[in-house]
C-alpha cells in the first residue's frame, strides 16, 4: 500500500479544513492547548513508518490509556472480569450516571469513565503499586523507557472531576468497587494523563495489530484470543455514542480520548495515531475522524 502518497494527500486536503470542533475546556490544564495541532504516524507491523504534522510532540492520552489498562487487567483476571464490567456499547454519553443506575452499579463496558474506574480498581486490588506497575507495564512491552504521565493534567482533573466522583460512590454503594475510593480515583487520574506521541501511541498499540504479541519487542502483551476480544470491544465501545458512526464510516477498532488523539488499529496490518484538539459535540476529534475516515476508504482496508 502506497501510505507515502495518501500521507500527501492528507497533508494537502485537512490542515487548512475547517475544523468546527472545540478544545474541552472542563479539564483546565487541556484548555489549554493549542487547537490548531495537527499530528499523525501509522506504524506497520513490519516496522515501516510514515508521519506528518506534530507527530513527535506529546499529548495527553485521556481514555485511550483505557484500553491499556484493560488489557492488563483482562490479562490478570481472564474471564472473571466480565463479572463486574459488560462489553456492550452505552448508547449514552461517557459519564452518564442514569445508565449507571439504572443497571445497579454494573458499567455497560471498560471503556466509558465508570468502566474504566472499575477496571482501576480491579487493578488497584491485583498490584501493589498500581502506578509504578501499569506504567512498568507498558514501558516493558512497547521498549519505551520514556512513557509517563503528565502530573499537571492528573492534578488537574483532580480539581474538576467531580462526575467521576458521583460515578464511583454510585458503583460503591451497589458493591461494584472493592477498595478506598480515593486511591482508585487517584490512579485513574493518572491513568488519564498518560502521555505519548502520534508515533509513541501508535508503536505501543502494535500489539493488538499482531495477535497480541508486541511485534518490535516480541513481548506477548496478550494472548491472541484476548487480543482479538479487546478489538471487538474497542469497534463496539471506542467512541462512546459514537461507536457506531465511527465503525460504519472508518471500520477499524479504535479509542478516542478527549486530549484530541484517536488510536486505530487494522489486526494484521498497522496502528495508526491521530491528534487533533477540537471535539467535535460527542467528545471526538473532528478532525481525527475525517482522516481516518479518508484513509479507509483511499486504502480500502476497513475490516469490512
Amino acid at each position: 500500500m502506497n501510505y507515502k502518497k495518501i500521507f500527501t494527500e492528507i497533508e494537502n486536503e485537512f490542515p487548512k479544513m475547517e475544523d468546527p470542533g472545540r478544545v474541552p475546556s472542563y479539564i483546565p490544564e487541556l484548555g489549554s492547548i493549542d487547537p490548531e495541532k495537527f499530528g499523525i504516524h501509522l506504524a506497520t507491523v513490519t516496522n515501516r513508518n510514515y508521519s506528518l504534522g506534530d507527530s513527535d510532540e506529546k499529548f495527553s492520552l485521556q481514555s485511550i490509556a483505557k484500553v491499556l489498562a484493560l488489557t492488563l487487567a483482562f490479562k490478570l483476571e481472564d474471564e472473571n472480569l466480565w463479572n463486574r464490567v459488560g462489553v456492550e456499547p452505552s448508547g449514552t454519553p461517557f459519564n452518564s450516571l442514569v445508565q449507571l443506575d439504572f443497571e445497579k452499579g454494573v458499567p455497560r463496558n471498560p471503556l466509558i469513565n465508570a468502566g474504566a474506574l472499575v477496571i482501576c480498581d480491579v487493578l488497584v486490588s491485583r498490584l501493589k503499586n498500581p502506578r509504578h506497575e501499569f506504567l512498568e507495564f507498558v514501558r516493558n512491552f512497547s521498549g519505551n523507557p520514556n512513557i509517563d504521565y503528565n502530573m499537571k493534567v492528573a492534578e488537574s482533573e483532580k480539581q474538576t472531576s467531580h462526575r467521576n466522583a458521583a460515578l464511583i460512590n454510585l458503583m460503591k454503594d451497589y458493591g461494584n468497587i472493592k477498595n478506598d475510593i480515593g486511591i482508585v480515583l487517584d490512579f485513574y487520574f493518572n491513568l488519564c494523563s498518560l502521555e505519548m506521541t502520534c508515533k509513541e501511541l501508535a508503536h505501543v498499540f502494535l500489539f493488538l495489530a499482531a495477535h497480541g504479541t508486541h511485534p518490535k519487542t516480541k513481548i506477548e502483551v496478550i494472548s491472541g484470543s484476548k487480543a482479538k476480544r479487546i478489538n471487538a470491544i474497542m469497534l463496539l465501545c471506542g467512541f462512546y455514542d459514537e461507536a457506531g458512526e465511527f465503525s460504519f464510516k472508518v471500520g477499524l477498532p479504535g479509542k478516542s480520548g478527549v486530549g484530541g488523539g484517536i488510536i486505530a488499529v487494522h489486526p494484521e496490518q498497522y496502528s495508526i495515531a491521530v491528534w487533533s484538539p477540537r471535539l467535535n459535540k460527542k467528545g471526538n476529534s473532528y478532525k481525527g475522524m475525517k482522516v481516518l475516515e479518508f484513509l479507509t476508504d483511499r486504502t480500502q482496508s476497513s475490516i469490512f
